[in-house]
């Protein structure tokens, strides 16, 4: 089985046979090939970071909604009961706290896999156009999506949004480049 980067050894495989004579191994490296091809493309980063931003946001809202206190069954609440809950069978209370929480659920999973999906096409773009991989595309890109999402606010929230989620990016960017200081991490020498 050939590996990426275990080409080495003047050209011979495991066996000692050359890599160039076994159609299996040029299939098996051009698989590789049109993956990480794939895997490199703006549309595939767009919709993994779609998908995965999904995912998040709907564990986070599922959780964020098992922890609120303002419940559709307090009494007195616009669109809730109107009555206590004790005076709901646990049936139907059930019923009800759990369709909150699949609405909770369901809104916060758009809102982040929209996120996502925005804000790894953009930096994806941004990093085809400069041909650069450093800080400053996650900061462009944080304030292009920041913009664009406050776009409904006026000028001014597109420049506090634009801010805003530029000095995120790039908190987090300059965080997940950081060098680690664990020995555990380093290489086998």
């Amino acid at each position: 089985m050939a590996f990426p980067g275990m080409g080495g050894m003047g050209g011979m495989g495991l066996g000692g046979r050359s890599q160039g004579g076994d159609p299996q191994q040029m299939q098996e490296q051009q698989m590789i090939k049109y993956m990480q091809m794939a895997m490199e493309s703006c549309p595939a980063k767009t919709v993994i970071a779609g998908t995965m931003g999904f995912a998040l946001g709907g564990v986070f809202g599922l959780f964020m909604s098992s922890m609120r206190y303002d419940t559709p069954m307090m009494a007195g609440v616009p669109g809730g009961v109107g009555t206590q809950a004790v005076d709901i069978p646990v049936r139907e209370q059930l019923r009800k706290g759990f369709k909150d929480m699949g609405k909770a659920s369901w809104s916060s999973a758009k809102n982040f896999g929209y996120i996502g999906a925005v804000y790894s096409g953009t930096e994806c773009a941004i990093e085809g156009l400069r041909a650069k991989n450093d800080l400053g595309n996650s900061m462009a890109a944080g304030c292009l999506t920041g913009g664009w999402l406050a776009r409904g606010g006026g000028p001014q929230a597109v420049v506090v949004g634009c801010a805003g989620f530029a000095a995120f990016s790039a908190a987090i960017d300059s965080y997940m480049h950081m060098p680690s200081n664990d020995r555990g991490t380093d290489p086998i020498i």
